[in-house]
């Protein structure tokens, strides 16, 4: 134990392992951390919680006078006067300028775009439905609900729309929004929106990023 060779060759291999040790470490060799990808925040259209309308119940919960302008049709009407349309050879529904913001397209078939077939021509302060039953701007739902039965069973059952809050009704109150917090109710196709973002590792997988790409979406 104490030949000094065999001290010396001990004391000269660990300095050559503690070298070699130094060596790899500096060149990082091995034990490299694998890369933290850098994502992307999502975008925060993806976060809010509120529908991309307003109802007229919302605006009048809100007090919002400057929206609810809009449905003062007697601020431009003459109240009493039976309002005509005025329709194009196609016999479709010219809208008038005052009110090129709207854009008829309720039904592939054209058939349901004309105003009366909702609005009552002689108090344009209410809606009507097909059987000329008068129903308030806030009930619009029970409108859409006079031609879209199926639908408007399922919004009912909350299998279709939005409902928030507590499905079990004893812990807590619940809210279904209306037919027209998401539908347009002069053209109610839902509008495309982008999808969102798929799964992402923390960290570079080199199989996902063949598969996928660099992007953050596909």
């Amino acid at each position: 134990m104490n030949d000094p060779k065999k001290i010396r060759l001990a004391l000269t291999t660990l300095g050559v392992v503690f070298a070699a040790l130094v060596i790899s470490f500096s060149l990082d060799l091995w034990g490299r951390v694998e890369p933290v990808r850098q994502l992307p925040l999502v975008d925060e259209e993806f976060l809010q919680p509120q529908t991309w309308r307003r109802s007229y119940a919302d605006l009048v919960k809100k007090e919002d006078e400057d929206e609810l302008l809009a449905f003062s049709c007697y601020e431009c009407h003459e109240e009493g006067k039976k309002l005509e349309l005025t329709y194009d050879k196609d016999n479709h529904v010219v809208v008038p300028d005052e009110h090129e913001n709207i854009v008829m397209g309720h039904g592939s078939h054209g058939r349901n775009n004309d105003c009366f077939n909702c609005h009552n021509s002689e108090n344009l302060l209410v809606l009507q439905t097909r059987d000329g039953h008068s129903l308030k701007f806030e009930e619009s739902t029970q409108l859409c609900g006079s031609c879209h039965g199926p639908t408007h069973r399922d919004w009912e059952h909350g299998s279709h729309g939005r409902t928030s809050g507590y499905w079990d009704r004893s812990k807590g109150e619940y809210h279904k929004q209306d037919c027209v917090n998401c539908h347009n109710p002069h053209s109610p196709k839902f509008p495309q929106r982008a999808p969102a973002p798929r799964p992402n590792h923390l960290r570079v997988n080199p199989v996902a990023t063949a598969h996928f790409g660099e992007s953050n979406t596909h």
